[in-house]
């Protein structure tokens, strides 16, 4: 009810769900909604492509080929799958290249032979090293 000072204007719009064609006014089962889109589709009112014999990836191809080589490669690489396919393979390259620095800082002499050297240091020592052992071999 209405206070004498309030009006009609005042009062929040009365809640109501939109009207489609799959919400019915008698609120009825997945059962029956699904007899109502089959009606739909009946009266030759395509719902989805699927109806129509088209392939949903149909659309994602065409779209695909209209764009140029750079963007369907950077499409590619924005997906989920090809993001942990390249950070494993990532992981396995530096994984190679720690292993490789590390059997080359084994060959390398340094007092004490167990310091911990960073790759610059390994790479500057081995370039001195194979200089030495190219001057012994010289005289």
């Amino acid at each position: 009810m209405l206070n004498s000072d309030q009006t009609e204007l005042d009062l929040p719009p009365p809640h109501s769900e939109p009207d489609s064609v799959f919400s019915g006014s008698r609120g009825g089962t997945r059962e029956e909604e699904e007899e109502d889109i089959s009606a739909v589709g009946s009266i030759g009112i395509t719902l989805c492509p699927q109806s129509r014999g088209v392939e949903p990836g149909d659309a994602v191809k065409k779209d695909l080929q209209a764009l140029s080589r750079e963007e369907r490669r950077r499409r590619r690489r924005a997906t989920a799958k090809y993001r942990t396919a390249h950070a494993t393979r990532e992981r396995i390259r530096v994984e190679a290249f720690n292993m490789a620095f590390a059997e080359l800082r084994k060959l390398l002499p340094t007092l004490p032979p167990d310091k911990k050297l960073s790759k610059i240091e390994i790479l500057r020592l081995a370039i001195c090293y194979i200089s030495y052992l190219n001057h012994v071999l010289d005289v």
